[in-house]
């Protein structure tokens, strides 16, 4: 299923939630955007549009960390002395050839990397937990933990903090059943689907 299915049916998640709750206009809109957004959350382990999107371009970012990497090695050799010249140059050659290998999936680490910085800063623990769970979700395979009963029940804890961050009633319900509707999209229960789900990582690999 694609992203904009997801997506839909995560609007309509949060949407019937706030309409049971009565919510204000306010609150709706945000219901609404956060069933949408944990629709498609799960679908962080895939190099594709979603990624891009909350990511800074890889080539800007390559870029800049070339530039650095030669102004290191210059100002290393020009102002440098005995060690400390060798290290510098040494710091410059080496981010010159860690930007040469970076590419756009790289930039998700480097997102989650910043947003539990926010989140030590603003000591808010679904921040943090969030950024450890993009992390994670950049290394891991597509459909494997992120869309299993360990990445749902992961989930759960950053919908429960900003639940209690927010103090608004039906977030963590909008968050949490938006998730799992983006697993039950993607399970071979549904006849259009060709694969499933692996729900019990890392327990048992069999597809749902």
């Amino acid at each position: 299923m694609n992203g904009t299915t997801h997506a839909a049916i995560g609007t309509v998640t949060g949407f019937i939630i706030a309409n049971n709750l009565q919510s204000p206009p306010a609150e709706t809109a945000l219901l609404v955007s956060l069933g949408t957004i944990s629709a498609l959350i799960p679908d962080l382990d895939i190099d594709g549009k979603l990624r891009g999107k909350i990511t800074l371009s890889h080539k800007l970012f390559r870029t800049i960390a070339q530039v650095i990497g030669v102004l290191l090695i210059i100002y290393s050799f020009y102002e440098g002395v005995g060690m400390k010249q060798w290290i510098g140059a040494g710091s410059g050659f080496a981010l010159l050839s860690i930007s040469i290998r970076l590419k756009q999936k790289h930039m998700l680490t480097i997102t989650a990397i910043g947003v539990i910085i926010g989140g030590l800063a603003l000591q808010e623990q679904w921040l943090l937990f969030l950024g450890i769970y993009v992390i994670i979700a950049s290394f891991v395979a597509h459909r494997s933990y992120t869309h299993s009963l360990v990445g749902l029940l992961f989930f759960g804890f950053i919908a429960y903090y900003l639940d209690q961050s927010l103090q608004i009633k039906g977030v963590y319900y909008s968050c949490f059943i938006g998730y799992i509707t983006h697993i039950i999209a993607d399970s071979k229960f549904l006849p259009f689907n060709k694969s499933g789900v692996k729900l019990f990582l890392p327990f048992w690999n069999k597809e749902f």
